[in-house]
C-alpha cells in the first residue's frame, strides 16, 4: 500500500482495527509529517486517531500527551535526518520508536503522569528528571 492510500484509508475509516498496531500508528505519523506542516500533521492525525477510536468503540482510548509526543519525537528525528527518507530508512534508523511496552516513553514521562486524565485530554510536557 502506497503512503497516500495508507493515509486515505485511515481518514475515511477503513484501516482494520485488527492490524493497526503501534508500528503502523508511527508509520502513519511519519507519513502525515512527509505531507504537511508539524502543526497541520498535529491537528490532522490526532482528529483522525479521534475519529478512528469513536469508530472502534473506544473514544476513551485517544491520548493526546502519547500522540502529540511521538508526533514531535518523529519530526525531530525527520529533521535531523540528512535528505528525504523512506519510512523504511526512518524505521531501521529510529528503531526505539517503533517499541511500544518498555519504549521511549517511559524515558521521558512518569507512568502516574501517562495514566492522569490530564495527559489524556491534553498535551503534558516531559515530566522525567523535573
Amino acid at each position: 500500500m502506497t503512503s497516500d492510500e495508507l493515509i486515505q484509508q485511515f481518514e475515511c475509516g477503513d484501516t482494520p482495527a485488527e492490524t493497526f498496531h503501534h508500528a503502523d500508528h508511527v508509520r502513519l505519523a511519519f507519513e502525515y509529517l512527509r505531507r504537511y506542516s508539524a502543526i497541520e500533521a498535529l491537528e490532522r492525525f490526532s482528529n483522525a486517531l479521534r475519529r478512528f477510536a469513536a469508530a472502534q468503540g473506544k473514544a476513551d482510548r485517544y491520548h493526546e500527551t502519547i500522540t502529540w509526543t511521538y508526533l514531535l519525537l518523529i519530526r525531530e528525528r525527520m529533521a535531523r535526518a540528512e535528505g528525504a527518507q523512506s519510512w523504511e530508512e526512518f524505521a531501521a534508523n529510529n528503531s526505539d520508536l517503533l517499541v511500544w511496552k518498555g519504549g521511549v516513553l517511559e524515558t521521558l514521562y512518569r507512568c502516574d503522569t501517562l495514566d492522569s486524565p490530564l495527559a489524556r485530554r491534553t498535551f503534558v510536557l516531559p515530566d522525567r528528571g523535573r
